[in-house]
């Protein structure tokens, strides 16, 4: 029986020495993959760079203390640690989590997360069992022992507990701009060819999308659901005799605005009716506008005496239009002018407004009587603009260099914003930047970051508009639009 005993804890330990030096050296051979999955784990991801070194270190050091006979109980002590771990991050995983690629190497990294946790499992019992044959090997009381398994199984298990909470605060509330990216986010992708690449979002009414066009822009476009084909329409206005320079075509069915900013002008008109009448004329220029409710409309504007941005609302009406401003909104850091620049979006299941800097990590939330209710920032840390400016002779600002853009495009849904970033994270691969475009999505009413996905550029395009339903999320790529399904929704 003792023979036994003794070669099954030599079997365990040159098992051990095998199994950590052969999983440490395929992390090592491919040791950017596996920062990278390091990074999308839902326990380790905002200390990918510590950890990414740490493990490997630790299994190494862990072999070592296996080969001496001096220090191998010590050895398998910290083996029992190491491998309790393991499990409890892998029922973490598989349980608070989307699945995420394992990050063991070599032949590990094949086995799925519910056989990993066996072999896991196996491991720990296997150790165990190790660990009280050498200790009645040294004539130990076994409530020594017990006691000091107990601790280390539990201290283990702890650690990674603790480990997971604080990941997840630090993702939602003190991100070091490392992204948790969610497998299959978005899937079944549709795809139909728009012909030209002069479309935008216009608008939509459950998933039936109208589109407006900068080249043609009283053509408006409609896609059905069945998402089979582009049907186009021809809208009209009751005044074209105008300078017409940027006109936007906007649906909130059953209403639809045709505006122009610079001259200015807004026309209103009602579904079935392809016909818009004026409702204001070069009374109030505006650099953005969005739909309130009829004639009321929220908007950015160029504030001429501060030379600044700034936003306000109007009620139109034929003899005196109500028109207010939040000065105070946009927070000037620089000029006021360049370093306040951004998208305004509306929730239509909220009704609140978004606004989202596109020079630093802020996004700032307003109501349609201008109350300002928050402020949230993105995971980035480009927490003041990266511009410089300067006055010229004739007074106007101007941009000196290239300035560094942290966000691009936004769309709000339910309580969401979806920014579509600039920004490389940590530990992300250049592959995944240089073949698709990132999505980040927020909870902006709780300023929580919650995950990551990438879309697929297509012909080497990358995404130039979005819009999401409930169901759905749509981006323009070049000429094509394409229609993904939504397969997670976190709340």
């Amino acid at each position: 029986m003792r023979k036994f005993a003794l070669l099954f804890t030599s079997f365990v330990t040159y098992f051990f020495i095998l199994l950590f030096v052969y999983a440490s050296v395929s992390k090592l051979m491919d040791f950017e993959n596996f920062q990278v999955q390091i990074a999308q784990s839902p326990v380790m991801s905002p200390y990918a760079g510590l950890a990414s070194y740490a493990v490997i270190i630790i299994e190494l050091f862990f072999a070592g203390l296996l080969v001496s006979e001096a220090t191998r109980l010590l050895g398998l002590y910290c083996s029992l640690g190491l491998m309790t771990s393991f499990s409890v991050y892998i029922y973490v995983t598989l349980n608070y989590s989307e699945s995420v690629p394992c990050s063991c190497g070599g032949i590990l990294e094949k086995l799925g997360w519910r056989e990993h946790l066996i072999f896991n499992i196996v491991c720990v019992i296997i150790l165990t069992i190790s660990i009280i044959i050498f200790e009645k090997f040294k004539d130990k009381r076994s409530v020594q022992y017990v006691c000091k398994i107990i601790m280390t199984v539990l201290v283990s298990g702890l650690f990674v507990v603790f480990t997971y909470r604080s990941s997840v605060y630090v993702i939602k509330k003190e991100n070091n701009f490392t992204r948790k990216f969610i497998p299959h986010a978005i899937d079944y992708p549709k795809m139909t060819d728009l012909k030209n690449n002069s479309f935008y979002f216009a608008g939509s009414l459950n998933d039936t999308l109208y589109l407006g066009n900068t080249t043609a822009p009283l053509i408006m476009g409609k896609l059905a659901p069945e998402f089979d084909h582009l049907i186009l329409d021809t809208l009209d206005i009751d005044n074209k005799n105008l300078a017409f320079s940027s006109i936007r075509l906007q649906v909130e069915y059953p209403n639809y605005m045709i505006s122009d900013g610079r001259v200015p002008v807004i026309f209103e008109g009602i579904f079935p009716q392809n016909s818009a009448t004026s409702k204001m004329t070069e009374k109030l220029f505006f650099s953005q506008l969005l739909w309130i409710g009829p004639s009321h409309y929220i908007f950015r504007t160029h504030h001429k005496l501060k030379n600044e941005n700034t936003v306000g609302s109007v009620m139109l009406n034929n003899k005196n239009d109500k028109v207010k401003f939040n000065h105070q909104f946009l927070e000037k850091q620089i000029d006021g002018l360049f370093d306040t620049d951004g998208i305004l979006v509306k929730d239509g299941k909220t009704q609140e407004f978004i606004y989202t800097y596109f020079y630093r990590n802020e996004y700032r939330r307003i109501n349609r009587d201008l109350k300002f209710l928050g402020n949230g920032r993105t995971i980035d840390s480009t927490s003041t603009a990266q511009i410089e400016v300067k006055k010229t002779k004739n007074g106007e600002i101007k941009m000196i260099r290239p300035p560094l853009k942290v966000n691009s495009l936004q769309y709000a849904y339910d309580g969401l914003l979806f920014n579509v970033s600039n920004l490389k994270g940590k530990h992300e691969s250049d592959n995944i930047w240089k073949k698709s475009s990132i999505i980040d999505v927020y909870d902006y009413r709780k300023n929580d970051y919650l995950y990551s996905f990438p879309v697929q550029n297509v012909d080497g395009n990358k995404v130039r508009d979005i819009l999401v339903t409930e169901q759905y999320f749509y981006v323009l790529i070049s000429n094509d639009i394409m229609k993904y399904k939504r397969m997670y929704k976190p709340r």
